[in-house]
């Protein structure tokens, strides 16, 4: 079994800050990317940040410039810095890892979800 267990969200006025964490524990071969995805009510889930296991970030424009990610290998956990945060940036934020389990061929990845933190920014 693989879980992916986030933490660090909560209420914050906008302009502040937050850092989400998740872990993934269980038995992993290898995570390839690992991500964050938010969904506000009413909204598709969208990309905000990914980074591959080299480091390779891909930022939403919409984030870009406020929020950074980063990834301890070691520790097979993300991180996500939200700075200046704004009340559009309020939702459920999901971590998502791509990996290969223990036993498995490396062909046969999948994507991973955690169970969601939310994140409320009030102006």
């Amino acid at each position: 079994q693989v879980r992916l267990v986030e933490s660090g969200g909560g209420l914050v006025q906008a302009g502040e800050s937050l850092r989400l964490s998740c872990a993934a524990s269980g038995s992993i071969f290898s995570i390839n990317d690992m991500g964050w995805y938010r969904q506000a009510p009413g909204k598709q889930r969208e990309l905000v940040a990914k980074i591959s296991s080299g480091g390779n970030t891909n930022i939403a424009d919409s984030v870009k410039g406020r929020f950074t990610i980063s990834r301890d290998n070691a520790k097979n956990t993300v991180y996500l810095q939200m700075n200046s945060l704004k009340p559009e940036d309020t939702a459920v934020y999901y971590c998502n890892a791509n990996l290969v389990r223990v036993g498995f061929l490396l062909s046969s990845n999948h994507d991973y979800w955690g169970q969601g933190t939310q994140v409320t920014v009030y102006s």
